[in-house]
């Protein structure tokens, strides 16, 4: 009678494994910081997630999203309140990111590699502004912890201030086309 039960929870336990298992994004733990470089230095900051899960299916990732809220975007660099307002408003401005118009920006998962060593590789649509964009990038897995440095390129999202894709003769003001945005996921 025993081993009909331990078989029986056993079936139990691989059947659930062979389902996707929802995990929604701990929104208190989990971090955004992205960095911009310039001529001659670079900014940095802290961006909220507003929202998203991960779908797993036997360890590996086959399902996700995750919503940012752009308007929490924060400048943690400059420590003079004056220019760091100046910044972040112009960050959440029609310049930048236009946030009035586009409160949120989001990544919507199309394919996922299987991890090997505690990494896989994650691809699918990246939306700012309005324009959606297929990346691609790595990501590490510990635990219930996901980190990833996504490296994404302003430009295709038609973010041109400063930028010397759509500009000539900036000199010291241009702006690197490309930011960088690292990575802390913890699911629940």
């Amino acid at each position: 009678m025993k081993t009909i039960k331990l078989v029986g929870i056993f079936l139990i336990i691989s059947a659930i494994s062979v389902f996707a298992q929802k995990s929604e994004i701990n929104l208190k733990e989990s971090v955004v910081k992205w960095t911009g470089n310039k001529i001659g230095g670079s900014h940095n900051g802290d961006i909220k997630i507003k929202g998203g899960s991960i779908e797993l299916k036997a360890g590996n990732i086959v399902k996700g999203n995750i919503v940012i809220d752009m308007k929490t975007i924060s400048n943690a660099d400059l420590k003079n309140e004056v220019y760091n307002k100046k910044l972040v408003d112009h960050l959440i401005s029609d310049d930048f990111f236009g946030v009035e118009k586009y409160p949120t920006a989001s990544f919507v998962l199309s394919k996922a590699s299987k991890f090997k060593n505690g990494k896989a590789t994650l691809e699918g649509m990246m939306s700012i502004k309005g324009k959606a964009e297929k990346i691609s990038f790595d990501v590490m897995k510990k635990n219930k912890e996901y980190t990833a440095q996504i490296k994404l390129d302003r430009s295709k999202f038609d973010i041109r201030y400063g930028s010397k894709s759509f500009f000539d003769n900036l000199g010291d003001k241009a702006i690197d086309d490309i930011f960088i945005l690292d990575i802390k996921l913890l699911v629940n």
